[in-house]
């Protein structure tokens, strides 16, 4: 089962482009539908519930704003222009419709990436009535996620510097999905803050380090070249 709010619906009769964003999105914890017409749209909307759309309103180049106004006004949903019309005049015109973004095709597959979770962040809405989770669990090891600490299989407490245990936290949070630097910081010290990529460096080295030095075997944080970090273990509550 896909959480909604992990389910993306791209709207693109560029199949290929479809495809390679499917992919990317789905290696960051998201997973993207493709719909190549207006009517497919209305079919996958029907049938999934989406987090978000990516729409080339040339899909339906007589009623682009049509499809625009359908989504914000009649199903809430954010959206994210990526289309060669996105114009300075038309990005304005979408932005004044309710479009979240408007991207001049092809964009960056990482910008799009990072534009979506800027979106997404911004509708999130707190869950005060959902009770923290209080531990984590991975590979025999427990977080307290109350305390902030870290035991090893053998019950013995592993001391963490709160930067540290943010950074395990964020990693516990997301368990096998490609987290990059900007997400790292955005999620460890807050979107203003004044970090800087290389507290993250540094923050890092030293928790893979004492997991190392307690005896955990093998990564537990892999480097995934020129994309990020993955915590490679399962995790349970």
């Amino acid at each position: 089962m896909i959480a909604p709010h992990k389910r993306l619906l791209i709207v693109d009769d560029d199949a290929p482009l479809t495809a390679l964003l499917a992919d990317l999105f789905g290696r960051y914890g998201f997973f993207a539908d493709g719909a190549p017409t207006a009517g497919s749209m209305r079919t996958m909307m029907a049938q999934h519930d989406y987090a978000l759309v990516v729409l080339d309103p040339l899909v339906d180049a007589d009623n682009g704003g049509a499809l625009l106004r359908e989504l914000v006004a009649d199903h809430g949903l954010p959206v994210i222009l990526h289309s060669v019309a996105c114009t300075e005049t038309t990005r304005i015109a979408a932005l004044e419709m309710g479009a979240d973004d408007c991207l001049s095709k092809p964009a960056h597959p990482r910008e799009l990436l990072a534009r979506i979770r800027t979106a997404l962040r911004g509708r999130a809405e707190p869950q005060a009535s959902l009770a923290p989770a209080s531990a984590a669990r991975f590979a025999g090891w427990r977080v307290d996620l109350q305390t902030g600490q870290l035991f090893d299989p053998a019950g013995t407490a592993v001391l963490l510097s709160d930067g540290e245990f943010q950074l395990l936290r964020v990693f516990i949070e997301h368990p096998r999905q490609v987290l990059d630097r900007a997400q790292l910081l955005d999620e460890v010290h807050g979107r203003t803050s004044e970090h800087f990529d290389r507290s993250i460096d540094v923050q890092l080295c030293r928790l893979r380090r004492k997991l190392a030095a307690s005896g955990l075997k093998g990564p537990v944080i892999r480097t995934i070249r020129n994309e990020g970090y993955m915590f490679v273990h399962a995790v349970s509550a």
